[in-house]
């Protein structure tokens, strides 16, 4: 998923964001309501804001589902750009750069 930080706050891109679809897949949309229920902005077709205190929280619900087998890869992983610089220690176990 895309992310970028700015003025101490996480962004995640929401084209990358989990769908709630009814009648969907009960992992995707138990990850959906889990990652919505932690941001601190979570409008819909926009990106979803993290605060630094729950960034512990949103790493270890990343590494969960991903450690689960039923969501991809990309769909559990960080991906910061390059000119993001260093990546805080809370959120490196989740994170890339793109």
């Amino acid at each position: 998923m895309r992310a970028k930080i700015e003025n101490k706050i996480l962004f995640i891109h929401h084209e990358d964001l989990p769908e709630f679809k009814k009648g969907g897949s009960v992992v995707r949309n138990s990850y959906f309501w889990a990652l919505r229920s932690i941001a601190g902005k979570a409008s819909r077709y926009r990106d979803w804001e993290y605060e630094p205190e729950v960034w512990l929280a949103l790493s270890r619900m990343l590494l969960s589902f991903a450690e689960s087998g039923y969501l991809g890869l990309r769909e559990t992983l960080l991906e910061f750009p390059l000119s993001q610089g260093e990546i805080p220690s809370l959120l490196r176990d989740v994170s890339t750069f793109e």
